[in-house]
């Protein structure tokens, strides 16, 4: 079984492939070349032979003329007979003359004296015709020509003259020369077909390295990168493989990260909770008040530890059904009026002014859940890292085109240093780890509003200054693009 299995993969592959190629190739000319070359010395042996005996032919049949033979007078005729049976024995052939009234007069194989002939190409003599067939089968060439005196201005027909020459002479050199063309192409065969598997062996060679390169990359031989320089093809493919290994080298230390960082995040709240419920144990006598503040205490990071689990459920929800968003035609206006309202009592807690700007109106095709999510968000955050003093603000506009619509949520809150903006859309990323800690915040927020957008074939661009504020520019297509 193993070895029908090691069989057929062999016949699939690009070696065994290349080796029928060559194979083919070498066949195919070989065979076309041969036929060509043995058809043309056939042709031209038959025109070589045709032109011999009809320039004799012509002869006898003008000395046949000139001479009173045609008339029945065989007075002297033995000189031209004796020509005639030359040309039969020269040729291997045969000679018939016929006269005017289609009676064979003379034959030189003695058989069909006196007997009528009649024939297409007898007919087109008698008309001045001259004829000349070939009988591949029978392997014979048949002429005839008309016999007519060349000193008849009238160029009356007297009769015919019908040469038949034998070619198995010439069959005899075919068969020879394809005895010949058949050894060639046999040994051309076996040539090119050995030329075809060295050099099978020798292509493949690399596309061999390039597995073994890519085998031991995976079994962790070595750290160094796949190359293999042998052709073109192989360098392409080997900076695309390198490229899609750095990408995986990322994610894996991406996952990591993310593993780690969840354990880290989930496992803090459960710590704060047994100090304080080991503190409470230790003190049995307490006063109530303190249990109450330890109690207290411990809600507040089961708070914590329920809105983590919320998020990453969340994020890990939107990564499995990134292709099944449930679109829809929303009123942009009224939702944003929704989210905003529903965030009113947390900014009224922040002292905070919550202003929104709606320039157009807007209907767009998205899925109003994850946008709902995303928006409320970018909002929920810019509250809550904006100023407590009751200066603060929020204002949060609606703008729309022919293509896109904009969303821009702008604050006047802390802002977000240079350094830190191109991280801020990581997951467990936070710029001031305690505020954020102090405020609730699981670092999960914008890499969840980042992934709806980016689902909805839209971008996000955030601008900040610190101490000063920070804008998202949000823009996503009216209409979605699957």
């Amino acid at each position: 079984m193993q070895k029908a299995s090691k069989f057929f993969d062999f016949i699939k592959s690009l070696k065994c492939r290349l080796i029928v190629m060559a194979i083919l190739l070498a066949i195919i000319p070989s065979l076309i070349v041969g036929n060509g070359i043995l058809f043309s010395y056939e042709m031209r042996a038959l025109s070589i032979r045709q032109s011999e005996v009809m320039g004799q032919a012509r002869i006898i049949a003008n000395q046949v003329a000139a001479s009173n033979y045609m008339s029945g007078e065989k007075t002297g005729s033995e000189t031209l007979l004796a020509q005639v049976n030359m040309l039969t024995s020269i040729y291997d052939g045969r000679v018939l003359i016929v006269d005017d009234n289609f009676q064979i007069i003379y034959d030189t194989y003695n058989l069909d004296d006196n007997k009528t002939i009649i024939s297409d190409a007898v007919i087109k003599s008698f008309k001045g015709e001259t004829t000349q067939i070939y009988d591949s089968e029978n392997k014979y060439i048949e002429m005839s020509l008309p016999i007519i005196n060349p000193n008849d201005e009238t160029k009356t027909v007297l009769g015919m003259l019908v040469v038949s020459v034998s070619t198995d002479n010439i069959a005899l050199n075919l068969s020879y020369l394809t005895q010949i063309a058949t050894v060639i192409v046999f040994i051309v065969i076996l040539v090119v077909s050995f030329a075809g598997v060295l050099m099978s062996i020798r292509m493949t060679q690399p596309f061999t390295k390039l597995s073994d390169g890519i085998a031991n990359l995976h079994g962790g031989v070595g750290d160094a990168d796949l190359m293999v320089k042998d052709y073109t093809e192989t360098i392409i493919i080997c900076e695309k493989f390198n490229e899609m290994m750095g990408k995986i080298k990322v994610m894996d230390e991406s996952r990591q990260e993310f593993v780690s960082n969840v354990s880290h995040e989930l496992k803090t709240p459960l710590t704060s909770m047994k100090v304080l419920a080991d503190s409470i144990n230790s003190m049995p006598d307490a006063p109530v008040e303190l249990y109450q503040e330890f109690m207290g205490d411990i809600t507040n990071e089961i708070e914590r530890e329920t809105k983590i689990i919320n998020d990453l459920l969340s994020l890990v929800k939107m990564d499995k059904t990134a292709a099944k968003l449930n679109i829809e035609n929303v009123n942009m206006n009224e939702l944003l009026e929704q989210i905003m309202k529903r965030l009113q009592p947390i900014a009224d807690k922040q002292n905070v002014q919550l202003v929104l700007e709606s320039f157009r109106p807007v209907t767009a095709a998205v899925d109003e859940v994850k946008i709902t999510l995303a928006i409320s968000n970018l909002v929920e955050n810019a509250i809550k890292y904006n100023k407590i003093d009751g200066e603060g603000w929020v204002h949060v506009s609606l703008n729309a085109d022919h293509q896109y619509f904009y969303i821009k949520v702008e604050d006047s809150g802390m802002g977000i240093p240079e350094e830190d903006l191109e991280h801020i859309y990581e997951r467990f990323y936070r710029v001031d780890k305690s505020h954020s800690r102090e405020i609730g915040g699981t670092g999960l927020g914008l890499a969840i509003t980042r992934n709806s957008i980016l689902m909805h074939r839209g971008a996000i661009k955030a601008h900040s200054e610190v101490g000063e504020g920070t804008t998202f520019d949000v823009r996503i297509p009216l209409n979605y693009i699957a």
